[in-house]
Formats: structure tokens, sequence, C-alpha cells
């Protein structure tokens, strides 16, 4: 693998951030880049790669040996990094708890909607300036176009919750009545900081148990999670590789929410 600095033309149009498990993406002829932000450093050096003719950008969310809980992965650092690349479309493979019995374990959905239960975290790249980013609906409909691949699930919405503990049983139960689909640690604030960044953002959930209201027993335990999510982390590559190459090139309309907007920072 090639190391190289951000002051070297290493440049990317398409980002995968991978969630718990899914630590690498290219078998070889990749790019490390080390790029510092205004806000830190990202969960890990960036790789950069040819997928499907695409040169694409691959970035561990949780570092490349899981050292970051949800609560404290650098949200704002790593989109912002992405971005300095040149990236303007995000793949958002994760895993995920179901919180109905028709999607078990192995499923693979698309969801349209998001719901934040989350506390504390920034969420935000504008302090000032009273902007207000359209987010009615949170991930970009081009990109899920192209990652309902045969055999995924289309649409549902995702609770995200603080972590890192798992739900409780009557928390599960309460998700569960509100018609919410899957709940997940990480899906939030990153969809909505890729929207103040104006790229276009798609989330792409693996489900690896079923909540703990849903199934009787001891639980979900974060052991039965990871190695659901190795099981199945090879057609999720799979998945994603095939979105990459049939999403259309360039950032939609609907992503680009700035227009008359006085922004009170510059965007990289």
């Amino acid at each position: 693998m090639t190391a190289m600095s951000a002051r070297e033309p290493a440049r990317a149009d398409v980002a995968v951030i991978g969630g718990s498990g899914f630590y690498s993406f290219f078998d070889a002829d990749a790019a490390e880049v080390t790029i510092d932000t205004p806000y830190g450093n990202p969960s890990a050096p960036i790789t950069v790669g040819d997928v499907e003719g695409r040169q694409v950008a691959f970035l561990p969310r949780h570092g490349a040996r899981h050292e970051f809980a949800p609560h404290t992965i650098p949200y704002r650092a790593n989109l912002w990094a992405l971005r300095t690349l040149g990236v303007r479309q995000v793949f958002a493979p994760c895993a995920a708890g179901s919180l109905t019995p028709d999607l078990g374990p192995g499923s693979m959905v698309v969801p349209d909607q998001l719901v934040d239960r989350t506390s504390g975290r920034t969420q935000t790249y504008f302090d000032g300036g009273g902007v207000h980013v359209q987010f009615a609906d949170p991930y970009c409909s081009d990109l899920r176009k192209a990652a309902a691949r045969p055999g995924t699930v289309e649409g549902g919405v995702l609770v995200v919750v603080e972590g890192p503990r798992f739900s409780t049983r009557a928390e599960s139960m309460w998700f569960a009545r509100q018609g919410w689909t899957l709940v997940n640690m990480t899906g939030h604030p990153e969809a909505v900081l890729a929207r103040e960044l104006e790229m276009c953002y798609a989330t792409i959930a693996l489900v690896t148990d079923l909540d703990a209201g849903i199934e009787s027993g001891d639980g979900v335990r974060a052991v039965d999670v990871f190695a659901e999510f190795q099981r199945n982390l090879g057609p999720l590559k799979t998945l994603v590789r095939s979105a990459i190459a049939a999403a259309p090139e360039g950032p939609c309309e609907t992503c680009r929410v700035h227009e008359g907007v006085n922004l009170p920072i510059e965007l990289p």
C-alpha cells in the first residue's frame, strides 16, 4: 500500500465508511492518505483505490482496530476529511438490530428515514450564522436506488441510540411500537453532517440480531453481533461494490442544500 500526504494529489469522488467489523475494503493497489482537519484527526488513515472504474475512499468508522465507541467517533473530522479528498457521495454500511421478526440476521436494508435518540453528540459544523439544513429525507434517493440491489430490503426507519449499551427490552418494544424498523448507534450525526457538507449519503444496514424486545432470551451480546457481521461481510462488500457501480456520478441537486445561503465557514 502506498502512503501519501494530503498535499499529494489523492482524489476520490465516492466514499465508503465501514461499520463494526468492516475495517478494510481494498485488496491491493490502494493509497493511504493522512489528512488533518479543523476537527482533529479522522478515525483512521483513509485508503483510496479503484472500484468499478471510480476512485473510492474508504474509512473505517470505528478505527482500524475498533478504537472508537459510537459516542466517541470523530464524526466531523471523518466527513470533513472525505470532502477534502473530493468525495461528494458516501455509502455508509453499518450493523443494526432488527425491530421486527420479518427482518432476521443477515438481512440487508436500505432505510429511507432516521430517528435520532442520541444525546450530547456534536451534530453540526455551523455553530453560528443561522444555517438550518433541510433534513426531511435524510438519505440521498439516488444512492438509495443504487444500493437497492436484488436481495436487499428497500425502505425502513433507523432509530439511532446513544450507546454504547444496547437497548432495554422496554426501549426496544417502544421503538417497535412506533413502527421503526432498525436500531443502531452510529447513523447520527453522520448523516446530517454529510448533508451539511452537501454530500449525498445513504446507509446500508446489515441486520446482526433481533433486538431485546423482539426476541426472548438473554438480550443482545456484542460478541454475537460481531460474529454475525463477519459471517455476512463478504456479501455486504459485494453489495457495496455493486452500489458504487450503479451510482450516478456527481452529487444530486437535492443534497445541495446551501444555495442562496451565506455559510459561516468555508467548505473544503
